[in-house]
């Protein structure tokens, strides 16, 4: 085991996904002049431990569960290729789980100002921490059953947005679900890429996600659907809360998410698509950036 190996299973370029969940809430909190740089930073920290515990446990699930096999033509993984131990994985996990837990209660304890909504929020924070394990671990990953893009979309979109907003200022704007659900759609779509990259080997390993379900024809539409959807739910929630042009700013990342579509549409070669899984991701990230400063500018 080598710290190059750990950075690999960590995977640092998902990272700034993470971050970016948190930032929609925290432009929105902002726009709104109610931005607590002290519940951005604990609420970043935790979204980055949960990322990766993800992360370690997708390498140790798939693994396990014959997903990242020989037959797979994405990176190879930590625990697949042996560089990491499954009992040091498990261990890592556990470390991940506590931070994770810790900086959640630190988030709340700091943020939260009533009984309820600190055991509420504690129930959301455990089962992000339970949502994060099993999605390719335990006895029943869900990643399996083809659940994985709605977990991410509660997590990664609502979850997110909304209740980093709420930990900001503790109320709730149902205007906020447009680009909670924007920001759900586009991170289902870095899945999406994952999956339809790996939609061979996923079938040999009895991995139904949605492009084993649907067929690769119809995961292109879907990855369409997921791109568009986003970029209009985005315009919607200007439309109805329009103070400026400033506000279409998001439009400027039309063009980072033309290239993913296109790719996943056209490369049917699994390694030629994996670049296109961080372009993804970092589409994304842009897509949140030029949201927010978008509802400053105003």
């Amino acid at each position: 085991m080598t710290i190059k190996h750990w950075l690999s299973a960590i995977r640092l370029r998902t990272l700034p996904l993470a971050v970016a969940s948190i930032g929609m809430g925290s432009f929105l909190a902002a726009k709104d002049a109610v931005f607590d740089k002290n519940v951005f930073f604990l609420a970043a920290l935790t979204a980055i431990c949960l990322q990766i515990l993800s992360n370690l446990a997708n390498d140790y699930g798939d693994t396990i569960h014959g997903a990242d096999s020989a037959e797979r033509a994405g990176p190879k993984r930590a625990v697949q290729t042996g560089a990491i131990s499954q009992k040091a994985m498990k261990n890592a996990m556990i470390l991940l789980s506590i931070l994770s837990f810790v900086s959640g209660v630190l988030l709340l304890t700091y943020a939260i100002n009533t009984r309820q909504d600190f055991f509420i929020f504690l129930g959301i924070g455990i089962s992000a921490i339970i949502a994060a394990i099993t999605y390719t671990s335990g006895a029943f990953p869900y990643g399996y059953r083809g659940l994985g893009d709605l977990f991410v979309l509660i997590f990664f979109g609502w979850v997110a947005t909304l209740a980093t907003y709420y930990l900001h200022e503790p109320t709730f704007n149902s205007l906020h679900v447009l680009p909670a659900t924007a920001l759900g759609f586009l991170t289902v779509g870095v899945i999406n890429v994952n999956n339809v990259r790996d939609i061979e080997s996923d079938k040999l390993a009895g991995k139904y996600s949605i492009p084993v379900r649907i067929g690769r024809k119809n995961a292109v539409r879907y990855h369409w659907f997921l791109l568009i959807g986003a970029l209009a739910l985005a315009t919607i929630f200007v439309l109805q809360d329009f103070r400026g042009w400033q506000q279409f700013l998001f439009l400027l990342s039309i063009p980072f998410l033309w290239i993913n579509g296109r790719a996943v549409q056209t490369k049917t070669v699994a390694m030629e698509l994996d670049p296109y899984l961080k372009q993804m991701a970092i589409s994304t990230v842009i897509f949140v950036l030029t949201f927010g400063v978008g509802q400053l500018l105003v």
